[in-house]
């Protein structure tokens, strides 16, 4: 069991407070607020931890660098802004997939992400 250092719980405060899915450089700009001197790599050793102990889990989009999120929101999917790129997570689900599927093949699980403009760059472009 790793301990509670300062930077741990900076990094676990800024995903509770954002409650979206983080990148390391997104962490580190938020942490920073909480402890100027955080760099990068004790971002990446402390969501490296906070993954393995199942707090965080990765959010890995197409074509992007891999993100984290709190574990355990139960089945969920992401909405990128291509404006900003920040990573958003949505509510409910697309439903009847099954009629999708091949016949004879088994569907067990799938993932859906959302791509375009996000409320706030949609109204600082307006």
């Amino acid at each position: 069991m790793e301990r509670n250092t300062r930077q741990r719980e900076s990094i676990r405060q800024v995903f509770e407070e954002t409650d979206r899915p983080l990148g390391p450089q997104e962490v580190l700009e938020a942490a920073q607020s909480y402890i100027p001197g955080l760099g990068i790599a004790t971002v990446y050793r402390t969501l490296k931890a906070l993954t393995e102990e199942g707090w965080l889990i990765p959010v890995e989009l197409p074509g992007e660098p891999q993100r984290y999120e709190i574990a355990g929101k139960g089945h969920h999917h992401h909405f990128r802004c291509r404006t900003c790129d920040r990573v958003f997570e949505t509510n409910g689900c697309v439903t009847n997939l099954r009629r999708l599927v091949p016949r004879g093949f088994q569907l067990d699980r799938h993932e859906v992400v959302l791509y375009g403009t996000c409320e706030t760059c949609v109204q600082s472009s307006a």
